[in-house]
């Protein structure tokens, strides 16, 4: 009799753990082909995919993903850029039809930047570019032609002395290119810098103050957080639970990014390779998460992944 019933909690415990309906084996996600976003979806899709479920991401507009989570065309999306994306998603916070999970990454930045040697010999601030313009050649580098409005005005504003330059507008990898060739060089650069990014690692660089009126407080700061369409929270309970422990920092993006970019891995192959580098990340993302059946989803993970 105590044999039998032990078994019948153990089965009891075991049916609880598996309590969400077959409609939450898809889980369908999307992101706007940043690579910072295309590193952590496809970080959550391996985790999910490890854990038993069938993750889908697509590469969308980001008014497209808005559309997409509100029709319930799409479960979730884990990069909400504020301030970047607050118009998008102000009539669907307006309307309920997507919510908030988490904030996933704090500490994202983007605004001016110089080498540190140039920081050092006295650009700190936007207002040290003029003393120096020499030096730069009356010249900042941007990235893509129409991304660079904000060096554009910052150039028109009379407050910092700059007429005269000029924006060298061309592509990311670019930009880049000319900062690496300027630092080997140990020439005067000023150049546009966000985080999270390989740059950060790559180049020792220093943001620069000042930037505010065009940028934002803190050097452009922002945040990004996890989003999901209405109601998904309470369908799918342990897929909720994994989204909201799926938390980042600025150096592990900074890494994982450049399995991307640097090394032009895919982004199934440049997820697996940040989540080897750092394993003990999974005992934080999995904590309270089991598998689509309702085993242990740490070490189904950890086994699937062959960490």
């Amino acid at each position: 009799m105590r044999w039998a019933i032990s078994g019948f909690l153990f089965l009891a415990a075991s049916a609880a753990a598996a309590q969400e309906p077959a409609s939450c084996k898809t889980v369908r996600m999307a992101e706007p082909g940043w690579n910072d976003l295309t590193l952590t979806t496809a970080i959550g899709a391996t985790l999910l995919n490890a854990l038993g479920y069938e993750a889908k991401s697509s590469v969308l507009g980001v008014n497209v993903i808005y559309q997409g989570l509100k029709n319930r065309q799409l479960d979730a999306f884990l990069g909400y850029w504020d301030p970047a994306m607050v118009t998008y998603y102000a009539p669907f916070k307006a309307d309920g039809s997507v919510e908030n999970v988490v904030t996933n990454l704090t500490g994202a930045k983007y605004t001016f930047a110089v080498p540190s040697y140039v920081a050092d010999a006295g650009v700190k601030d936007l207002k040290d570019l003029s003393k120096f313009a020499d030096q730069f050649g009356h010249k900042m580098y941007g990235i893509e032609a129409g991304s660079n409005q904000l060096m554009i005005d910052a150039i028109n504003d009379p407050a910092f002395d700059l007429k005269g330059w000029t924006v060298v507008e061309s592509s990311e990898q670019g930009m880049l290119a000319e900062v690496q060739r300027s630092i080997a060089a140990k020439k005067f650069i000023v150049f546009q810098g966000w985080a999270p990014h390989p740059m950060n690692t790559k180049f020792k660089m220093t943001y620069l103050t000042g930037g505010d009126k065009f940028f934002g407080p803190n050097f452009g700061a922002a945040t990004v957080s996890t989003q999901v369409r209405k109601g998904y929270l309470q369908e799918c309970p342990n897929v909720a639970k994994l989204l909201k422990n799926l938390v980042f920092d600025i150096e592990f993006e900074n890494h994982g990014m450049g399995y991307l970019i640097d090394d032009h891995m895919s982004p199934g192959d440049a997820a697996k390779h940040a989540i080897a580098a750092q394993p003990g990340l999974l005992d934080k993302w999995l904590d309270g998460v089991t598998t689509f059946s309702g085993e242990p989803g740490r070490e189904a993970v950890r086994q699937a992944l062959k960490l």
